[in-house]
């Protein structure tokens, strides 16, 4: 079977760990280029290069994705890097756990920036780049918070609502132009952010990184005319719930 992904490249964020580093790791035994983009912990990103390096080439731009001048610099450095971008996936996120009535305007500005303007702005610095390629995908990582509510979330709700708003605006803005546009809405991740922020949990029959990160081979691998605009996944015959 023709490998259609061999030498694509990947344009990553929140890659240092959990849902990102999965992602790498399973787009790299497909021989995609890959672009770990943005961060600042460096010994993370640099364990997600070792991982996804021995299938395929790896390069790590990092750099703080709120800034609109790393923005700017970072995409036409990224796409100098292997001659193009190919598939651009936003990954990286904040969770909260916050009394509505205790959100300061630093956190909300904080969490809003991350999950919900960084994509924003970075998908439209990419969007020249997407445009030249015969393979040309969006793929936002957002949460089932995107379709519902959960106490102490106030915030982190209203950044995946907005996330898939413009997911499913862009979708329709760009489908004439060949790029495709999905939103994947995933139930609790076992990450490091869920083990932080819920530690109560156990990772006993929840959503590994690796599942989401099957889904994401599986849209890349079926890319055609029929369009796929969101997966939500559920834990198996648990209700979902979010970080």
């Amino acid at each position: 079977m023709e490998n259609r992904l061999q030498n694509k490249v990947l344009l990553l964020t929140g890659a240092g760990g959990g849902i990102g580093r999965a992602i790498a790791e399973t787009l790299a035994r497909q021989q995609m280029k890959i672009i770990l983009f943005g961060g600042n912990n460096l010994e993370n990103l640099e364990k997600t290069r070792a991982a996804a390096a021995g299938y395929t080439g790896v390069e790590v731009l990092p750099g703080d994705l709120t800034d609109p001048d790393f923005l700017t610099a970072g995409i036409e450095k990224a796409a100098a890097v292997f001659g193009g971008i190919d598939v651009l996936i936003n990954n990286a996120g904040v969770a909260q756990s916050t009394p509505f009535e205790n959100v300061t305007a630093a956190e909300f500005d904080r969490i809003m920036n991350i999950n919900f303007k960084v994509p924003f702005f970075l998908t439209q610095q990419a969007i020249g780049h997407l445009k030249h390629s015969d393979y040309a995908t969006i793929i936002n990582i957002a949460s089932v918070v995107g379709h519902a509510g959960y106490p102490l979330q106030s915030v982190y709700t209203a950044s995946k609502h907005a996330l898939m708003g413009f997911t499913k605006s862009i979708a329709r803005e760009y489908f004439r132009d060949k790029i495709r546009v999905h939103a994947i809405c995933p139930g609790g991740v076992y990450t490091d952010m869920v083990k932080i922020s819920r530690p109560d949990l156990s990772p006993e029959g929840m959503i590994q990184p690796e599942d989401i990160a099957s889904i994401v081979l599986f849209l890349l691998q079926h890319r055609g005319n029929a369009v796929i605009d969101e997966i939500l996944v559920h834990r198996v015959n648990k209700e979902p719930f979010s970080v």
